[in-house]
């Protein structure tokens, strides 16, 4: 028996008042934003990837085809023919991807640009040939066919560590001080960019002007 006048006990439900108990698990109000920003993030570099591997497939053909031109109209050594190729192709892969891949990346400091990507690229350069040579001058495979799978290996290869050191040192995200001045323009924007104050703010400053 409950004595008369007293306050019945209701346990309060989970999500009682809008207020989540600690054993709850609802999403809170960050959680969703947080899978967000990753999700585009995933969604960004999936992109990039697809056009870093248009360019390669496109700079890829360039390679293999002055390769096998060189070989067959000079009497070049295969690897003296290989890094021919490749520096044809070094400057075919600049143009697609300043001007498509990494188009929408910091377009200041050319010099500087360039300077990284011909350094990297001399690395690749060196990966590369240097599988072909390895196979040509150490195991003796050097018939067209296998000098072809060796150098389309070693352009694997060194195609791997040049998407790293691009995308990380020469074609670089825009600078953070950017986007800082587009917050800084939203936030001295005009009063379509100002908050629209509560009632009880507005009421308040109503009274203050009294």
């Amino acid at each position: 028996m409950i004595p008369t006048g007293a306050t019945r006990f209701r346990p309060e439900h989970p999500t009682y008042g809008g207020r989540h108990t600690m054993g709850s698990t609802t999403p809170g109000p960050h959680t969703r934003p947080a899978r967000g920003a990753v999700r585009r993030q995933i969604e960004q570099l999936v992109r990039e990837i697809a056009k870093f591997g248009a360019v390669g497939g496109a700079g890829l053909l360039v390679n293999l085809g002055v390769f096998n031109l060189v070989r067959h109209v000079t009497d070049l050594q295969v690897v003296r023919a290989s890094v021919i190729a490749t520096v044809v192709a070094i400057a075919f892969n600049y143009v697609g991807f300043r001007y498509f891949t990494y188009r929408d990346r910091d377009k200041s400091g050319r010099t500087k640009e360039l300077t990284l990507f011909l350094l990297f690229s001399a690395v690749g350069l060196v990966i590369e040939n240097g599988v072909l040579y390895t196979a040509t001058y150490g195991f003796g495979w050097d018939s067209p066919l296998q000098s072809n799978v060796f150098k389309f290996l070693g352009i694997g290869i060194a195609t791997l560590f040049r998407f790293w050191s691009y995308r990380t040192w020469v074609f670089r995200t825009l600078p953070a001080k950017e986007a800082v001045a587009s917050a800084e323009s939203f936030l001295e924007g005009g009063p379509a960019h100002r908050p629209v104050l509560s009632g009880s703010t507005a009421y308040g400053k109503a009274d203050r002007g009294r």
